[in-house]
């Protein structure tokens, strides 16, 4: 079944109308008869690169003769393009990230830590299924009675972005499960582009690039700008996020899947199992995906795979290795934002040297000051670096980092840039060492070290302008309230104008419409529809976050050393914004009851405790909590999951040696029953779980009347 051959060997743009609208045709049949074949056969009878080229010349007889485009057209199959942006969707289960190792020694800790929470002996073998960690976009496929329903990408954990239509584009999404199959699975995936066809991609936009900005020098109109992806990473998430599926459609991209979500019933008893299920389903699975009998074969799998590395069709950074058996899975759980049951051995980071122009001082939202490194521009691990962080004035006299010296610079992680020392016959003779400064370079507050810390702070508080801006950009950033276009630049400008000076003022925007759509570019004064919009879009993105869950509204706080999940161990213990604030203020007491009770809780130290405490204990701090609380009150925070147990909503505390499982693996196991798990008893205790050996939590408990249990009795209780 193929085209006129005569035709599919001429340019298209030697094509008449005649001959392009007759190819088009054969190639729209052409093509749905082997995604027929691919997608619900699993019978391709040509090669991916056959097929490849059948599409590429589809679009390129398009993009010669547009108004031939086809209804059942191979770059239009998914319909009508998304009008605005992305609806959010929340996942069955979070999609978490990984911790790293960066050596053997470092894996073994994490082989020791698994065996420690599950009590298992040395000599008992740890299995594991090793899988290179592809470079791309994570993403979250639902299907329902094996029909591929919806698709989101990673998001926070919790929650991304539908981008179903999109996904629909791609070749290696199966519509439909080959039975049989769970009634409703989740499967999580990778998007990525290959190294070749990102840079035949990038080519192609940096020449698109250039031709914009000659038309643009001549005056033309001109739409959107033409973006040049860094790295295959970035192509690759920028290609699925495009509102319009038919761009989406037209970038080479592809799809590994590798892990399972919510599930109604589990496919298979162990996750190489469960790979194979995924093949059988339609998917494509990475090859080089291997089970290992024990840890002990970890180290040369990686040797392996870092050798290959260069060799391989596409970017990876490491190697995720995952506990094989489900059960063994189910029982670790997870810890933070990370499960316990896997991890990410990271590669080394690759290097390069280039010259140290200057060193800038940044002023975060908590006061610190943190040394920034401007260099000459130098491509590190395929993405261009200007800008390294130098961590603190510490950091800067140990390593003798001078303004004009050669540094040594490396991507932590492949990720983060940081420079690892200089090169000390290349320094110029000029060179002095720096001075870190002793003001705040924003405000001249005096910038102080407290005691032991490394990091020096501005003392100038709400008075420091830098301060608050970061932490207006903090509080609508994704991880926090997610405000849909109210990024760093227009936080600045909203700041420059005097609208915005705390988070409250964000809800406030309504009532300064008129004179948002007067600057340029945001409204009236602008000949572009988009520019019209730009101030309503922006006002219904900041309306649908007016009530975020609580946990989220704590985050957005910037409180320092409150991250995402010690703002969801709050939300949790507290429940509601009411609750918190007023324990919040009563801790202040040393001693009082509310402040042993913040102690208690599980992941809480005191360091954060204090932390907390000294934030209710600003009245300007609590008059600004207060007066964004009136304007965008939280949610409560989500009861517990299961419902149905005794533990749900209950306070626990575990004392003493258990018999059939370690204490970390019970307070994992309570917190997943939905109980709050405490480090000491009070009167609000509501169990106490007693193993052999107890001491003095059982003695309290016994004073204060609280209901103790066995460890059999906690396990009939908890019905597992």
């Amino acid at each position: 079944m193929t085209a006129d051959t005569a035709l599919r060997d001429r340019d298209p743009a030697s094509l008449t109308e005649a001959e392009a609208r007759h190819e088009l045709a054969a190639l729209a049949r052409e093509i749905a008869h082997h995604d027929a074949l691919y997608h619900g056969k699993d019978a391709p009878e040509i090669t991916d690169a056959e097929y490849d080229a059948l599409v590429l010349r589809n679009r390129a007889i398009e993009a010669r003769f547009p108004a031939l485009m086809r209804e059942d057209s191979p770059s239009r199959r998914i319909g009508a393009a998304v009008a605005e942006g992305f609806a959010k969707s929340r996942h069955g289960e979070p999609m978490l990230s990984l911790n790293n190792v960066f050596s053997k020694d470092e894996f073994g800790e994490f082989c020791a830590s698994i065996r420690r929470f599950l009590g298992l002996a040395a000599e008992e073998p740890l299995p594991f299924v090793a899988e290179p960690k592809i470079d791309g976009l994570s993403i979250n496929l639902l299907y329902e009675n094996g029909t591929f329903v919806k698709g989101a990408t990673r998001g926070d954990g919790t929650e991304g972005e539908d981008v179903t239509q999109n996904l629909l584009t791609l070749r290696d999404l199966p519509r439909k499960l080959h039975a049989p199959h769970p009634a409703r699975i989740e499967i999580r995936g990778e998007v990525f582009m290959d190294k070749a066809e990102f840079l035949a991609f990038r080519a192609a936009q940096e020449k698109a690039a250039e031709e914009r900005e000659q038309r643009r020098a001549r005056g033309e109109k001109l739409g959107d700008a033409i973006v040049v992806p860094a790295n295959p990473r970035n192509a690759a998430a920028g290609s699925v996020r495009q509102l319009d599926p038919r761009i989406t459609a037209s970038r080479p991209l592809k799809l590994f899947a590798y892990a399972m979500g919510a599930a109604s019933e589990p496919p298979a008893d162990s996750h190489h199992e469960f790979l194979a299920r995924l093949k059988h389903w339609g998917f494509a699975v990475n090859p080089l995906s291997k089970r290992l009998a024990s840890e002990q074969d970890a180290a040369e799998f990686q040797r392996s795979i870092g050798e290959q590395r260069a060799s391989l069709g596409y970017d990876i950074d490491g190697v995720v290795y995952k506990i094989d058996r489900l059960d063994w899975q189910r029982r670790l759980g997870f810890v933070g934002r990370a499960p316990r049951w896997a991890t990410a051995w990271k590669f080394p980071a690759e290097q390069a040297t280039t010259r140290l122009l200057d060193i800038e001082i940044q002023v975060g939202r908590t006061g610190a000051l943190t040394p920034r490194a401007v260099m000459q521009p130098v491509t590190v691990g395929g993405v261009v670096v200007r800008h390294a962080t130098l961590h603190n004035e510490d950091e800067i006299a140990r390593k003798d980092v001078r303004i004009g010296d050669t540094v040594i610079l490396q991507r932590a992680g492949d990720v983060i840039p940081q420079i690892l020392g200089v090169v000390p016959e290349k320094r110029p003779a000029d060179a002095v060492p720096f001075a870190f400064p002793t003001t705040c370079p924003v405000c001249g507050s005096h910038a102080i070290r407290d005691g032991e810390d490394v990091v020096r702070r501005c003392t100038g508080g709400l008075v420091c302008a830098a301060q608050t801006v970061e932490r207006l950009k903090h509080f609508a950033s994704r991880r926090a309230m997610d405000i849909e276009g109210l990024g760093e630049e227009n936080i600045q400008k909203l700041f420059d104008e005097g609208l915005v000076r705390s988070p409250a003022d964000i809800f406030r925007l309504a009532q300064q419409a008129d004179r948002m759509r007067q600057w340029e570019g945001w409204g009236a004064r602008s000949k572009k529809a988009e520019d019209a919009r730009k101030v309503q879009k922006l006002l219904d993105a900041i309306e649908a976050r007016r009530n975020v869950p609580l946990e989220r509204f704590i985050f957005a706080l910037g409180i320092r050393r409150i991250g995402e999940q010690n703002a969801k161990l709050l939300a949790r213990h507290y429940h509601t914004l009411e609750e918190w604030r007023a324990k919040m203020i009563a801790a202040h007491v040393i001693g009082s009851e509310a402040r042993e009770e913040l102690g208690s809780i599980q992941g809480i130290g005191p360091a954060i405790a204090e932390e907390l405490v000294e934030f209710f204990a600003e009245p300007r701090m609590l008059a600004a909590l207060d007066d964004l609380a009136r304007e965008a009150p939280p949610l409560p925070a989500e009861a517990a999951a299961a419902t149905d147990s005794p533990f749900a909503g209950k306070t626990m505390v575990f004392t003493g040696t258990l018999e059939t499982m370690t204490r970390d693996e019970a307070e994992a196991q309570a917190e997943r029953l939905g109980a709050k798990v405490t480090k000491s008893v009070s009167k609000k205790t509501d169990f106490v779980v007693v193993g052999a050996d107890a001491g003095s939590k059982a003695t309290k408990a016994a004073e204060l009347g609280v209901r103790t249990l066995t460890e059999a009795e906690w396990r009939d209780m908890a019905a597992f």
